[in-house]
This record gives structure tokens, C-alpha cells and sequence, in this order.
């Protein structure tokens, strides 16, 4: 089932969303495949989201031992003016508790 992943700026948070339910967290690590998602044509709050159809990737407030296997490569950038991510699909993702997003590699297949 898919789902939607995005930062709730207000409650300094990050949100899970299906069609079945929503969950927040302060922190996520998605344990697999992503891609990205836009919605320019939305007239007065054009949005972007990380989606995912594997909900057993997602892993809410991860410990600390579980991402030690991996090294964070970069940052996933979100421009709300262009409505547009910097990648659109990879692999694994950090959602931080600071609102970060990195795109990381696992450390056994570096």
C-alpha cells in the first residue's frame, strides 16, 4: 500500500499517511525503496512528498545501533518554490529528528 512521508513544520514532526491510517515520529528510517512525488498543480499549497508502497520498511524512532550500519551521503532538499526534490528515488532514507532528510549507504555494501 502506499504511503506518503512528510514533515509537519508545525509540530516539528514527521508524518506517515495511507489511506488506512497516520502515524508520526520523530525521527524515521526507511529501510528501502522510495521515489518522490509532486503536486504543482495545486493551487494554494503545492506539496512533495517521499512515497513508499512497502510499509514494512518503515521504521519509526529507529535505535541508535540500527543506523550505525549505515553512513549518510547526502541530504534529500525539498525547494517548495520549484515544487521539486534534488533525487527522485534511491534506496534508503534518514528522516531526522532537526527535519533533515539523507540519503544513506549501507556500510557492508560500501
Amino acid at each position: 500500500m502506499k504511503s506518503k512521508i512528510h514533515r509537519c513544520n508545525c509540530r516539528k514532526i514527521w508524518s506517515i499517511q495511507n489511506r488506512k491510517k497516520k502515524i508520526t515520529a520523530k525521527s524515521i528510517l526507511l529501510n528501502g525503496n522510495w521515489k518522490t512525488e509532486v503536486k504543482p498543480e495545486r493551487r494554494l499549497d503545492p506539496k512533495g512528498f517521499v512515497i513508499t508502497n512497502d510499509t514494512q520498511d518503515i521504521i519509526t524512532d529507529p535505535p541508535f545501533e540500527l543506523l550505525k550500519q549505515f553512513k549518510k551521503a547526502t541530504k534529500l532538499i525539498y525547494n517548495k518554490n520549484t515544487v521539486e526534490f534534488n533525487f527522485k528515488f534511491g534506496e534508503f532514507l534518514w528522516f531526522a529528528e532537526d527535519g533533515s532528510c539523507y540519503l544513506l549507504n549501507r556500510l557492508d555494501k560500501m
